[in-house]
């Protein structure tokens, strides 16, 4: 996704391959016009692009009511503070919209959106409840922050959603720009706040956990860069005396996992030097005033101690807290001990920058330290652990290395020279230092390339500078400001309008301030401000200011940059920068941008016995051979380190979509809620933000290829059926019809087929749309879409319909896909239960079987046993009954026998039909029977009940009997009916079929003992009696 302030249309091919000027929105404002359909095709031919007309795009010229204009605008004031959005002022002037930034100013509104940037001035006071965590919580919650008041917030929100949404170019960069003071510095603080706090989990506690410990180390390198970075000037009280571009380093799920500080040109002449009035770092003030008593013992300072490279010490700053930055160096990972040897050797500077030197009698001998001075110079050697002697030999004497032997020599330097050497000692050591603190906080920062796939970056550079004695640190950083407004005139305000007349979009040019002519001046070729530099640092001699002076007037001359005061006495040229006039001094601009380091005392410190100082001076063989040093064509000068960091920095910027915030200054003096109008009038003009809010109010800030558009808002189309019919008439192969929407016909006329598609499938929803409209995204025309050659020009409001007509196709997607799989599971588990029932009912189906089959084993096995025992029961039956028949008299003798009958009513007796002969007796109702075998063919006659008797012989004979039975061991058990077991006879024979039941005796009475009013019927029946 590429972001703009400019409108384009364009012309697309139809069917019949005439060509038509389209563009999808309403045809005059207000209200939006739905978009008009075209008519339908003849049969066999593609359907027309559907067209979407406008009016011709233009910015209003200035008539002779302008005035009139102007003044009816500005009647009444009082409502001036509501235009939060610099493009709904019309007419748009610098007058109208200092107006306005006034008014807003006023009432504490100190955020204003300018089209495409943030304007943002500095309140210098605190204003409550501005960035708070529930502040960012809401804009980081809304679903269109635009409508909330402007805020920072407002753009790192959306970067952030760039980032989500995943359109190239995926990564962000938000430029904060602005003039020394502006607020930039503050502001970048707040933006890494912001995404520190946004951009966490809380799916995984392990992972908040670590997400938390990352937000913490990006929020504490913060500290400690401003402790050894920024230092107070004339126009700030924390002004970053370096570049810095932080990358903020989020993972497939947009998340914070890591971030890296990238640095450029930081301004380490500021340890030896401070203008009137200026502040050295606030780290060495740091040291200085907050000190605890054992660490003055140890660094040697006590509390009235002066030091020339701390003025104004006496002036107390918010920056001055040493307990804030010893605590975030320590949550970045550097212990105490290594805290010690930091501040141990920035205590040695300090007192190195105490040392003096006296002229010598003569040339020939060298400069002595004085003696009041002696103290600093023990202190410095012993803090920064070298050799005294060694020390001062070599700021005294300097080598010189001859001939093609490189015999070397020894050669004393002035007083001048040995405060030079002094000082560049003191300026190596921290710059030295101040990288390797760099590259200890991003390895504590950083993660690894394969944990982060996209970033946001947060560019802070210097601001502008002007002073009234200006060099070559001055000269560098407006250089990089020249480059950033370069990029900004180049991404919006010129490479936009060409593409829209590239695209056949009617546009009428809007004249701007364009700076390619300073920065041809500073570093273009083959002649320019930086190459005549670099070659007097490659010359082997003593540089000239006024020769300089004259060669640059004479080659340069010609640009209309660059010019010359002719009553200043001091060497000195003049370049006209976008944001004003700057001189600088030639006057040591030369040495400066040699960067001069002795060899002898990077020497001097690889001896050090400190360890981290041999970290930063490691030795190689290379650094003690001056040879290199005098080499023309080796020479590495400061201007070509910086311009060199400079263009990868672009390279980065020009890879990105950038967000620009621009920080103004209200006034010089840094007071409260004062704002002067020709101060921020200036720093308008400067950048351009006239003619950024004319084109913003014109145009189309988003830009989108047809392939990114096609691919993310795809879904929304209505017609898939005519998108397939399309590849396929393009020639598109089937693994693209299969694919879908993944892969894509390069043909112009699919892709506006499908365009066209999307846009219809949007337009029954024509009152969001008008609800999104913002006439001052499209002032001079009611389109709110166009479509060009390759790319989708849309406005935010647009945009963030899209995306929410895409979310709305996701969920209803994600439901349907969520319905079709507990339709299937459900399907499954109901196929699955079916399944188990069925294999179930054969499982127990095969169990019966089986255990059918068993009972049918069993019963076989007992009707066996039971035939068997039936048999020996007749057996058994007949014996007893071969006994008791007599000859034909039992007839006759029965009335004789020992049976006696209790009464005198007759009874008669049958006998089974197993008797050979048919018996029949009268006897009376319950008789008793005196022979017990007897009693066994009485008890098949279920008409009587007997109780029999068996006493004297007949007993015995019944017990030898069973005596008989028993031993013959037919199965079966004779019982007699001695003592009281009331067994009076054996098994009679059964009658009937017996049926078995399992684990039950088959006999049904076979443990019961009838009562004798109990009449006893059924088969298997024994007689029992009761003695």
């Amino acid at each position: 996704m590429e972001t703009s302030c400019g409108v384009k249309q364009s012309s697309i091919p139809n069917g019949t391959g005439n060509r038509k000027m389209f563009c999808w929105g309403p045809s005059k404002r207000p209200p939006p016009v739905p978009p008009r359909r075209v008519a339908s095709a003849p049969a066999g031919q593609m359907k027309k692009p559907v067209l979407y007309r406008r009016q011709k795009l233009s910015h209003g010229t200035m008539n002779d009511s302008f005035e009139d204009e102007v003044d009816n605008f500005l009647v009444d004031e009082n409502q001036l503070h509501l235009y939060d959005d610099l493009t709904k002022v019309n007419p748009v002037t610098t007058t109208t919209v200092l107006k306005c930034l006034r008014a807003r100013y006023a009432l504490d509104f100190v955020y204003t959106h300018a089209g495409c940037t943030l304007v943002a001035l500095n309140p210098f006071k605190h204003v409550p409840d501005l960035y708070s965590s529930d502040v960012m919580k809401t804009y980081h919650t809304a679903a269109q922050p635009q409508e909330l008041k402007p805020h920072i917030f407002i753009v790192a929100e959306q970067a952030y959603r760039n980032v989500q949404s995943q359109v190239e170019p995926v990564n962000q960069s938000i430029i904060v720009s602005g003039e020394s003071g502006a607020g930039k510095t503050w502001t970048s603080r707040c933006l890494m706040k912001y995404y520190a706090t946004v951009a966490v989990s809380s799916t995984s506690q392990k992972f908040h956990e670590t997400v938390e410990k990352i937000e913490r180390r990006v929020l504490d390198s913060n500290p400690v860069m401003e402790a050894f970075g920024n230092a107070c000037t004339l126009r700030n009280s924390n002004s970053s005396r370096f570049g810095k571009y932080i990358q903020l380093q989020l993972n497939r799920s947009q998340q914070l996992v890591g971030a890296s500080v990238q640095t450029y040109l930081l301004e380490k002449t500021r340890v030896a030097y401070q203008a009137p009035s200026e502040r050295n770092f606030h780290i060495f003030y740091q040291i200085m005033k907050c000190a605890s008593e054992e660490e003055r013992l140890v660094w040697d300072m006590p509390k009235d101690s002066h030091f020339f490279w701390l003025p104004n010490a006496d002036v107390s700053l918010e920056e001055d807290s040493f307990d804030l930055t010893k605590d975030a160096m320590l949550h970045l990972g550097i212990n105490h001990d290594v805290q010690n040897q930091i501040f141990r050797i920035l205590a040695g500077l300090l007192h190195l920058g105490n040392l003096q030197f006296v002229d010598p009698v003569n040339e020939c001998h060298p400069c002595k330290p004085c003696q009041e001075n002696k103290d600093f110079l023990r202190s410095a050697s012993c803090l920064l652990m070298v050799s005294q002697e060694e020390l001062v030999e070599q700021l005294q004497f300097r080598t010189i290395t001859a001939g093609r032997q490189q015999h070397v020599f020894m050669k004393p330097c002035s007083k001048a020279e040995c405060g030079t050497r002094k000082d560049c000692l003191a300026k190596v050591i921290y710059a030295r230092l101040f990288d390797w603190l760099m590259q200890l906080i991003n390895r504590s920062i950083c993660t690894a390339p394969s944990n982060w796939t996209n970033f946001i970056g947060l560019l802070d550079v210097y601001g502008f500078e002007s002073f009234p004695v200006n060099n070559l640190e001055q000269l560098c950083i407006n250089y990089a400001n020249e480059k950033l407004q370069q990029h900004f005139v180049a991404h919006y305000l010129r490479a936009q309008q060409e593409e829209y007349v590239d695209e056949g979009l009617a546009w009428s040019f809007v004249s701007y301030q364009d700076n390619r002519s300073c920065l041809d001046l500073i570093e273009g070729g083959p002649i320019s401000i930086f190459s005549l530099l670099n070659e007097e640092c490659r010359l082997n001699r003593a540089s000239d200011a006024t020769q300089l002076q004259i060669r640059i007037e004479n080659a340069l001359s010609v640009n209309p940059c660059i010019g010359m005061d002719k009553f200043n006495k001091i060497p000195n040229f003049i370049v006209s920068h976008y944001a004003g006039q700057v001189s600088y001094h030639l006057v040591n601009m030369v040495e400066k941008n040699k960067d001069p380091v002795p060899p002898e005392l990077i020497g001097v410190l690889q001896k050090s016995q400190d360890s981290l100082i041999q970290q930063l001076f490691p030795f190689v063989q290379e650094d003690l051979s001056n040879g290199r040093a005098h080499n023309r064509n080796t020479v590495v000068t400061v201007v070509s380190k910086f311009k060199v960091s400079l263009e990868n920095l672009m390279q980065i910027l020009n890879g990105t979509s950038p967000h620009y915030i621009r920080c103004i200054k209200p006034n010089m003096d840094c007071k409260p809620m004062t704002l002067r109008k020709d101060e921020v009038l200036r720093q308008l003009e400067a950048c351009g933000i006239v003619e950024t809010i004319h084109i913003s109010a014109a145009g189309f800030p988003i830009r989108i290829s047809y392939d990114n558009f096609i691919e993310r808002y795809g879904i929304i189309g209505i017609s898939r059926q005519s998108y397939f019919g399309t590849l396929t008439m393009c020639g598109g192969p089937s693994a693209k019809r299969r694919k879908g929407l993944d892969n894509l016909s390069s043909d112009l006329e699919a892709q506006c087929f499908i365009t066209n598609d999307i846009l219809e499938a949007i337009s029954p929803w024509t009152n969001l749309i008008s609800s999104y409209y913002d006439p001052a995204e499209t002032q001079s025309s009611g389109c709110l879409v166009h479509c060009g050659k390759t790319k989708i020009f849309t406005t935010h409001s647009v945009l963030e319909f899209l995306e929410s007509v895409r979310r709305r196709r996701f969920t209803r997607a994600a439901y349907a896909i969520q319905y079709c799989w507990k339709r299937y599971k459900s399907q499954k588990l109901k196929k699955q239960s079916n399944a188990a029932v069925i294999i179930q009912a054969a499982f127990r189906s095969w169990v019966t079987r089986k255990h059918i089959l068993r009972m049918h084993i069993a019963a076989a096995v007992l009707q066996k046993a039971w035939k068997k025992w039936r048999a020996k029961m007749d057996t058994l039956a007949a014996a007893e009954l071969d006994d008791t028949e007599g000859d034909s008299e039992c007839q006759t003798s029965i009335l004789h026998s020992p049976i006696q009958s209790n009464t005198s009513s007759p009874m008669t007796f049958c006998s089974p039909p197993s008797c050979k002969s048919l018996l029949r007796l009268q006897v009376p109702e319950y008789t008793r029977l005196k022979s017990w075998p007897i009693g066994l063919i009485f008890s098949f006659t279920p008409n009587i009940k007997l109780s029999l008797e068996v006493n004297g012989f007949l007993k015995v004979l019944s017990l030898l009997a069973c005596f008989d039975a028993l031993g013959q061991n037919l199965g079966y058990r004779v019982h007699t009916n001695q003592l009281n077991t009331g067994i009076v006879s054996i098994r009679a024979l059964p009658q009937g079929l017996v049926k078995f039941r399992c684990k039950r005796s088959p006999l049904l009475y076979a443990s019961t003992f009838p009562l004798q009013q109990t009449e006893i019927t059924g088969f298997n029946q024994i007689l029992l009696e009761k003695i």
